[in-house]
């Protein structure tokens, strides 16, 4: 099968499909290599067979990767090594699954923008991905007007599939609120009565701290709220943040914080004695993309969410640190596990649809049980939110690492709202 010039795949010489990405910034990467694609298109032998390739099916892909790449690139190399073993095993019934990958630069807007071009322009037949909450409800609006199935990977608002959901628009990751759920039930055991929350000011942060507050109470009445920090995104100012928490005297800490901020948090905050004497518990702090950051830093003893990829040992996960390391030669973060697991998804859910028809795939996604790195899970019908959980644990340092310890999982489906409250949550349409 000869490469087109848009970036799809190949037949390679022993006749393996492959997948060719296309990126958001106009590079190519496939199995031709970037050197050959560029002297064939200059030849202009690569527009000259163009016709020539078989069928596919094309995914639209958006992330954030020039805004977090710190994030989104773990996330790539899932997905990226997803696309070839769906290809390797026979693609979608045979025909290639080839990806189109855009950049939204963190901007809801240019996502909303990039989704609409991957439609009209490339034909996918479903998109997928998505980082940042603002980002992935831009795109659920987007797949509603435009009727093409959305999955969303790591977008966790809660309003992305309850107050704002729409038939088009499934989402893969934990939600904020089953996240908070599983960490507030951790945290009820904890003798601390004084809290505070530091969360960064967007829809994320308020709804974690909103959903934790209140399973909190539930379980605890006694727990009081003494101070609430809520820096801009990227603008953290751990100083103020410290001398807050120093007049208010918590007993504990509830952080939701990610990326670069949480690192800053970590790294400003412990010499200014921001988290001396007092239980912190985080929701990302057990993510390999930042325990990996703090290096020998990382604090110990923190309640987190996130993913023991080193001391997971499980035939799923062993299965999938075994792939990842073969291809990239270093460990799988969380990030990697949500984007391979998302095209995994969204292979399975083209190949029990038969056809790429929007009504064909919404009714294939439905109730559709698949399986990830963190065992199988499901994307509910009633709701379209997967099932798929996290790991809850503490913190440790080990030969001047941070990692995981005395971890469990915590299936998603344990912390999903009832029924009766997804129907009066979720508008009618």
């Amino acid at each position: 099968m000869a490469s087109r010039p848009d970036g799809s795949g190949r037949l390679g010489p022993e006749g393996e499909a492959r997948a060719s990405v296309r990126d958001g910034m106009g590079g190519r990467r496939g199995a031709l290599g970037g050197l050959l694609v560029a002297w064939l298109m200059s030849s202009g032998l690569l527009a000259a067979t163009a016709p020539a390739v078989a069928a596919e099916i094309r995914i639209g892909e958006i992330s954030s990767y020039s805004a977090l790449p710190g994030l989104t690139e773990p996330y790539r190399k899932g997905w990226q090594m997803a696309v070839d073993e769906v290809n390797l095993a026979g693609g979608i019934d045979g025909r290639l699954l080839t990806v189109v990958s855009l950049d939204d630069a963190g901007k809801p807007a240019r996502a909303a923008a990039a989704a609409d071009l991957l439609v009209s322009r490339d034909h996918v037949a479903l998109l997928a991905g998505g980082t940042l909450s603002e980002v992935g409800l831009a795109l659920g609006g987007v797949a509603k007007r435009r009727k093409v199935l959305y999955l969303a990977g790591q977008p966790s608002s809660d309003d992305l599939v309850w107050s704002a959901g729409n038939r088009y628009t499934f989402r893969l990751r934990a939600s904020a609120a089953m996240q908070a759920a599983m960490l507030a039930e951790a945290a009820a055991k904890l003798p601390a009565r004084r809290w505070a929350s530091i969360a960064p000011d967007d829809e994320d942060g308020r709804s974690t701290v909103a959903t934790f507050r209140k399973l909190l109470a539930e379980r605890r009445p006694d727990v009081t709220w003494v101070a609430e920090q809520w820096p801009t995104p990227g603008h953290i100012d751990v100083d103020a943040v410290a001398h807050v928490l120093a007049g208010a005297k918590p007993e504990a800490l509830l952080d939701a914080e990610t990326g670069p901020d949480l690192v800053k948090l970590v790294r400003e905050g412990a010499p200014l004695g921001l988290f001396a004497d007092r239980a912190v518990v985080s929701l990302h702090g057990g993510e390999p993309e930042d325990l990996d950051a703090f290096k020998d830093e990382a604090p110990e003893g923190w309640i987190v969410a996130g993913y023991p990829s080193a001391g997971l040992r499980t035939r799923e996960n062993d299965a999938f640190v075994r792939a990842y390391q073969a291809r990239y030669n270093e460990m799988p973060k969380m990030g990697s596990v949500v984007g391979y697991t998302l095209i995994r998804t969204a292979a399975a859910i083209l190949r029990r649809a038969g056809a790429t028809g929007a009504d064909r795939l919404i009714a294939a996604a439905e109730g559709l049980a698949f399986d990830s790195p963190f065992g199988p899970a499901q994307l509910r019908a009633i709701d379209h939110q997967s099932t798929l959980g996290t790991f809850v644990g503490r913190t440790a340092l080990r030969n001047n690492r941070g990692i995981m310890t005395e971890f469990a999982y915590r299936d998603g489906a344990r912390y999903l709202p009832a029924d009766d409250a997804v129907r009066a949550m979720r508008p009618r349409e």
